[in-house]
């Protein structure tokens, strides 16, 4: 029982804790604090869970007894009766005087709230990630190709400017939301990403990560629908989600792009994207849904038009350069032309510093040299590959690759 009591915990924990932390910051008006408060109560339920046992709605109970510490500690506090009339007035104006023009749902509201100017935006993305997308400081220190210990400093100094600014956790007026826009869109992106390939442990896939981003994607253009990348958000996501039942077998190994049984696609999710991709405009969601798209019309791997796909990506390298857009954009063009063709550009960002330490730029080079009949360097390129990753299928996969080379 406490095994599994202390699993349920850290499983309800990773899939909550984004609703518990907003629903506190909502009630408190402090997300330093919700935070605090959401961890408590999850050290209290893996103190009481193997004890009492599981309940019923364990997302529940964390959220009732990190309200219940909140209300304590505001007791504690020379003002408590001020504090205790604030938290009082908050839980009224949540339940009782809704604002018509608010972002209802709390999570989205944080987003928000936390993308805040007076930080950089891509300190607004990583503080966000940490606290409501369920991810860990290394997997987003990963997703920024930087340096764990600088990405948590990077966090860490944002909740004390926010501390230093006295910034209100409000969301601002709707004419103000365009200018966290750019943020709030990368962290959906981002959280989405890891939970279609997780950056560590045992899951290849962690798919309430995607459908958590997906649902933050469609209330987003409910709430902006003139605003041209957010329905490119969300068509991207829509068909990347439509292949979720087909990236795993039964075992939860990888099933890669190419190998994937089509018909296990979700049609109504590509069918919705393709339609969200029409009001797209160009930008660079817009252009990676359009990345997406190709794969979706074509019926087979072999009918995917690769020379449109590396058109593609060398217009988003435009748009937003990147070394790991130019690592796809190699594969497209080792798909459309031969694999010389990508090696030659995967071997000019072994140069890039950026990449040092990223998995995938060996895993790439492995697959092309590979093909090539080089297969004593692709063996090499497979478990350097496989020393990097975190993830513990795809070190298997790659490890596999090695044999086979």
């Amino acid at each position: 029982m406490t095994n599994k009591a202390h699993h349920a915990a850290e499983e309800v924990w990773r899939t909550e804790a984004p609703r518990v932390i907003a629903g506190l910051t909502r009630l408190t008006g402090d997300v330093g604090l919700a935070e605090e408060l959401a961890q408590d109560a999850l050290v209290a339920a893996l103190e009481q869970w193997p004890r009492d046992g599981i309940p019923n709605n364990p997302g529940a109970w964390l959220t009732t007894v990190a309200k219940r510490r909140a209300i304590d500690q505001f007791r504690r506090r020379e003002r408590h009766d001020e504090k205790l009339a604030e938290l009082a007035r908050r839980e009224t104006d949540v339940e009782e005087q809704p604002d018509p023009d608010a972002i209802e749902d709390d999570v989205l509201r944080l987003v928000f709230i936390a993308c805040h100017p007076v930080l950089t935006t891509q300190t607004r993305v990583a503080l966000t990630l940490r606290m409501l997308g369920g991810l860990s400081t290394d997997e987003i220190a990963r997703a920024f190709l930087t340096p764990e210990a600088t990405l948590a400093q990077r966090i860490s100094r944002a909740k004390k400017t926010l501390a230093k600014e006295r910034i209100p956790f409000e969301v601002p007026p709707r004419e103000e939301l365009g200018e966290r826009l750019e943020a709030v869109l990368e962290v959906i992106y981002l959280i989405f990403n890891e939970g279609y390939t997780a950056t560590a442990g045992d899951d290849w896939i962690r798919p309430h990560l995607c459908e958590e981003a997906l649902r933050l994607a469609r209330l987003l253009e409910d709430l902006l629908p003139k605003e041209p990348e957010v329905h490119g958000l969300r068509a991207l996501l829509e068909i990347q989600a439509s292949r979720l039942n087909a990236r795993t077998d039964a075992d939860g190994d990888p099933i890669l792009l190419l190998d994937q049984d089509r018909t296990k696609w979700d049609r109504t999710r590509i069918t919705s994207g393709l339609t969200a991709l029409e009001s797209a405009g160009q930008g660079p969601y817009a252009l990676q849904a359009a990345i997406a798209a190709c794969h979706a019309r074509a019926e087979t791997a072999d009918a995917t038009d690769w020379g449109r796909i590396a058109d593609l990506y060398a217009r988003l390298a435009e748009e937003v350069p990147s070394p790991v857009v130019e690592l796809n954009r190699a594969v497209a063009l080792s798909m459309a032309y031969g694999p010389q063709a990508g090696l030659a550009l995967v071997d000019e960002l072994t140069e890039d510093p950026a990449l040092e330490g990223y998995h995938l730029l060996p895993s790439v080079r492995g697959d092309l040299l590979a093909k090539l009949g080089r297969d004593e360097e692709a063996r090499a390129e497979f478990r350097k590959a496989a020393d990097l990753t975190r993830n513990e299928r795809e070190r298997a996969l790659l490890l596999a690759r090695a044999r086979e080379s």
